[in-house]
Protein backbone atom coordinates (compact mmCIF):
# COMPACT_ATOMS: atom_id res chain seq x y z
CA UNK A 1 0.00 0.00 0.00
CA UNK A 2 2.69 2.49 -0.67
CA UNK A 3 4.61 2.75 2.57
CA UNK A 4 7.83 3.46 1.50
CA UNK A 5 6.62 6.01 -0.95
CA UNK A 6 7.46 9.63 0.07
CA UNK A 7 4.49 11.75 1.25
CA UNK A 8 3.51 14.70 -0.97
CA UNK A 9 2.60 17.99 0.92
CA UNK A 10 -0.74 19.16 0.12
CA UNK A 11 -1.69 22.41 1.19
CA UNK A 12 -5.11 24.00 1.79
CA UNK A 13 -6.27 24.28 -2.15
CA UNK A 14 -4.80 20.32 -2.79
CA UNK A 15 -7.01 19.29 0.20
CA UNK A 16 -10.25 20.84 -1.35
CA UNK A 17 -9.35 19.88 -5.04
CA UNK A 18 -9.38 16.60 -3.65
CA UNK A 19 -12.52 16.83 -1.06
CA UNK A 20 -14.49 18.23 -4.24
CA UNK A 21 -13.00 15.19 -6.74
CA UNK A 22 -13.66 12.51 -3.91
CA UNK A 23 -17.35 13.67 -3.75
CA UNK A 24 -17.77 14.19 -7.16
CA UNK A 25 -15.26 12.93 -9.96
CA UNK A 26 -17.24 13.71 -12.51
CA UNK A 27 -16.49 18.11 -11.65
CA UNK A 28 -15.06 19.87 -14.46
CA UNK A 29 -12.10 21.50 -13.82
CA UNK A 30 -13.71 24.89 -14.95
CA UNK A 31 -16.30 23.65 -11.57
CA UNK A 32 -13.07 22.88 -9.75
CA UNK A 33 -11.58 25.91 -10.15
CA UNK A 34 -14.44 27.99 -9.40
CA UNK A 35 -14.94 26.38 -6.22
CA UNK A 36 -11.46 26.27 -4.59
CA UNK A 37 -11.07 29.87 -6.29
CA UNK A 38 -8.46 29.23 -8.75
CA UNK A 39 -8.30 30.07 -12.40
CA UNK A 40 -8.41 27.44 -14.24
CA UNK A 41 -4.88 26.77 -15.35
CA UNK A 42 -3.58 26.40 -12.02
CA UNK A 43 -6.30 24.66 -11.04
CA UNK A 44 -5.39 22.25 -13.70
CA UNK A 45 -1.53 22.22 -12.66
CA UNK A 46 -2.47 21.03 -9.66
CA UNK A 47 -5.05 18.36 -10.41
CA UNK A 48 -1.84 17.08 -13.10
CA UNK A 49 0.49 17.30 -10.08
CA UNK A 50 -1.70 15.38 -7.81
CA UNK A 51 -2.40 12.88 -10.29
CA UNK A 52 1.51 12.49 -11.52
CA UNK A 53 2.31 12.12 -7.91
CA UNK A 54 -0.07 8.81 -7.20
CA UNK A 55 -2.23 10.91 -4.93
CA UNK A 56 -5.06 10.28 -7.18
CA UNK A 57 -5.00 6.97 -8.21
CA UNK A 58 -7.53 6.99 -11.39
CA UNK A 59 -11.75 7.76 -11.55
CA UNK A 60 -14.40 5.45 -11.54
CA UNK A 61 -18.13 4.90 -11.97
CA UNK A 62 -19.15 3.94 -8.35
CA UNK A 63 -21.83 0.62 -9.00
CA UNK A 64 -24.49 -0.06 -6.96
CA UNK A 65 -24.07 -3.84 -6.35
CA UNK A 66 -27.76 -4.70 -5.81
CA UNK A 67 -29.03 -2.90 -9.24
CA UNK A 68 -26.74 -5.48 -11.20
CA UNK A 69 -27.75 -8.52 -9.11
CA UNK A 70 -24.76 -8.42 -6.98
CA UNK A 71 -27.21 -9.09 -3.68
CA UNK A 72 -25.18 -10.95 -1.45
CA UNK A 73 -22.00 -9.08 0.16
CA UNK A 74 -19.97 -11.47 2.35
CA UNK A 75 -16.38 -11.14 4.26
CA UNK A 76 -14.09 -14.06 4.14
CA UNK A 77 -11.05 -15.09 6.44
CA UNK A 78 -8.66 -17.25 4.68
CA UNK A 79 -5.31 -19.18 5.95
CA UNK A 80 -3.24 -20.59 3.81
CA UNK A 81 -0.75 -23.69 4.42
CA UNK A 82 2.76 -21.83 3.76
CA UNK A 83 4.68 -25.00 3.55
CA UNK A 84 2.82 -25.76 0.80
CA UNK A 85 5.04 -26.22 -2.88
CA UNK A 86 3.53 -23.42 -4.38
CA UNK A 87 2.45 -23.23 -7.78
CA UNK A 88 4.59 -26.18 -9.31
CA UNK A 89 6.65 -23.72 -11.49
CA UNK A 90 9.02 -22.19 -8.74
CA UNK A 91 6.58 -19.75 -7.92
CA UNK A 92 5.85 -19.26 -3.83
CA UNK A 93 2.27 -20.31 -1.90
CA UNK A 94 1.52 -16.10 -1.89
CA UNK A 95 2.66 -15.50 -5.07
CA UNK A 96 0.61 -18.62 -6.46
CA UNK A 97 -2.43 -17.39 -4.00
CA UNK A 98 -2.40 -13.58 -5.10
CA UNK A 99 -2.65 -14.50 -8.58
CA UNK A 100 -5.85 -16.56 -8.82
CA UNK A 101 -7.62 -14.14 -6.15
CA UNK A 102 -6.50 -11.50 -9.00
CA UNK A 103 -8.56 -13.97 -11.68
CA UNK A 104 -11.50 -14.30 -9.55
CA UNK A 105 -14.34 -11.87 -10.80
CA UNK A 106 -16.34 -12.34 -7.30
CA UNK A 107 -13.39 -11.48 -4.99
CA UNK A 108 -13.56 -7.17 -5.25
CA UNK A 109 -11.09 -6.69 -2.46
CA UNK A 110 -7.96 -8.99 -1.05
CA UNK A 111 -6.03 -7.81 1.76
CA UNK A 112 -3.26 -9.30 3.57
CA UNK A 113 -3.65 -9.51 7.42
CA UNK A 114 -1.81 -9.64 10.46
CA UNK A 115 -3.01 -12.26 13.09
CA UNK A 116 -4.37 -15.81 12.53
CA UNK A 117 -5.32 -15.47 9.43
CA UNK A 118 -3.32 -14.29 6.13
CA UNK A 119 -6.08 -12.67 3.51
CA UNK A 120 -9.23 -11.07 4.12
CA UNK A 121 -11.43 -10.99 0.48
CA UNK A 122 -14.30 -8.72 -0.05
CA UNK A 123 -16.54 -11.26 -2.38
CA UNK A 124 -19.84 -9.81 -4.02
CA UNK A 125 -22.02 -12.39 -5.54
CA UNK A 126 -25.41 -12.95 -6.95
CA UNK A 127 -26.90 -15.28 -3.89
CA UNK A 128 -26.31 -17.78 -1.73
CA UNK A 129 -25.91 -20.15 -4.65
CA UNK A 130 -23.07 -18.34 -6.50
CA UNK A 131 -21.66 -18.04 -3.09
CA UNK A 132 -21.53 -21.65 -2.15
CA UNK A 133 -20.31 -22.39 -6.36
CA UNK A 134 -17.65 -19.76 -5.50
CA UNK A 135 -16.33 -21.38 -2.65
CA UNK A 136 -16.49 -24.91 -3.87
CA UNK A 137 -14.72 -24.42 -7.32
CA UNK A 138 -12.65 -21.86 -6.47
CA UNK A 139 -11.41 -21.00 -3.04
CA UNK A 140 -12.11 -24.35 -1.09
CA UNK A 141 -10.07 -26.02 -3.76
CA UNK A 142 -6.98 -23.94 -4.24
CA UNK A 143 -4.42 -26.26 -2.66
CA UNK A 144 -3.09 -24.12 -0.20
CA UNK A 145 -6.14 -23.09 1.26
CA UNK A 146 -6.46 -24.75 5.29
CA UNK A 147 -9.04 -22.46 6.69
CA UNK A 148 -12.14 -20.36 6.05
CA UNK A 149 -14.02 -18.22 8.28
CA UNK A 150 -16.58 -16.47 5.98
CA UNK A 151 -19.17 -13.47 7.41
CA UNK A 152 -22.39 -12.03 5.56
CA UNK A 153 -23.39 -8.75 5.47
CA UNK A 154 -26.86 -8.44 6.79
CA UNK A 155 -27.12 -4.35 6.24
CA UNK A 156 -24.60 -1.60 5.12
CA UNK A 157 -24.39 1.18 7.91
CA UNK A 158 -21.94 3.24 6.23
CA UNK A 159 -19.62 2.75 2.96
CA UNK A 160 -17.60 5.65 1.49
CA UNK A 161 -14.52 5.92 -0.88
CA UNK A 162 -13.70 9.46 0.36
CA UNK A 163 -10.51 9.37 2.70
CA UNK A 164 -11.08 11.60 5.51
CA UNK A 165 -7.67 14.68 4.53
CA UNK A 166 -5.88 16.20 7.17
Amino acid sequence: MGSHVPKLELDKIDRRILALLQSNGRLSNLEIAEQVRLSPSPCLRRIRRLEEAGVIRGYVALLEPTRIGLGLLAYVNVRLDKRHPGDGQGGSVIEHFRAVVDAWTEVVGCYAMAGDMDYLLRVHVRDMAHFSHFMQAQLLVHPSVVDVKTSFVLDQIKETTALALP
